[in-house]
């Protein structure tokens, strides 16, 4: 027992700071999606606590099932507020949820690959976060643009060509990467 305590002593002087500010961001983008997702009405008390028990899940353990048990939960928040609760669905909410839910997703792949005491040369956190940054803005505007393009057609004719211009897209991204992956 005094062998396991000294352990984890030792263990606890020697993490180091970035991989407890990606940690901290698993957190904060998981909880911001979960607050974002859910009905005003059921954030309040043991919901409320609840929710911050989901969110502190994939930081404190991103290697296991907790990233995608917190997005689920999320998900389902977000069904529960537009089908149960008839919220309508906003358009900033819809990107915003979104964006919480990669950047959580991609923190966490990031948070499982840096052990507790890992030395991180802060341009490795940046390049992440500028990735992620990029992908985000990029689907916010392809996403806006599908949106708008729905709109064209007053009678709902607009949703056919969006909807296959969406799986172009898709099938066009995925034979590019699969392209960039036979290249290496």
């Amino acid at each position: 027992m005094i062998g396991r305590l000294k352990a984890v002593r030792t263990a606890a002087g020697r993490i180091t700071l970035a991989p407890i500010l990606v940690r901290l961001g698993v957190f904060l983008a998981t909880f911001a999606g979960l607050l974002l997702s859910y009905p005003v009405q059921m954030l309040q008390g043991q919901t409320l606590g609840a929710l911050a028990v989901v969110a502190v899940a994939p930081a404190v353990s991103p290697h296991r099932f907790w990233p995608s048990f917190a997005a689920l939960v999320t998900v389902a928040g977000w069904v529960l507020a537009t089908d149960l609760h008839e919220r309508p669905i906003a358009l900033w909410r819809l990107l915003g949820v979104a964006a919480l839910l990669y950047l959580a997703h991609t923190l966490a792949a990031l948070a499982a690959l840096l052990p507790y005491d890992a030395a991180v040369d802060p341009d490795l956190v940046v390049g992440w976060l500028t990735r992620a940054g990029a992908v985000v803005l990029a689907t916010s505007v392809l996403g806006v643009l599908l949106v708008e393009l729905a709109r064209v057609g007053s009678d709902g004719t607009g949703r056919l060509p969006v909807t296959i211009a969406g799986l172009l897209v898709v099938v066009g991204l995925t034979a590019m990467l699969a392209w960039l992956l036979r290249r290496r």
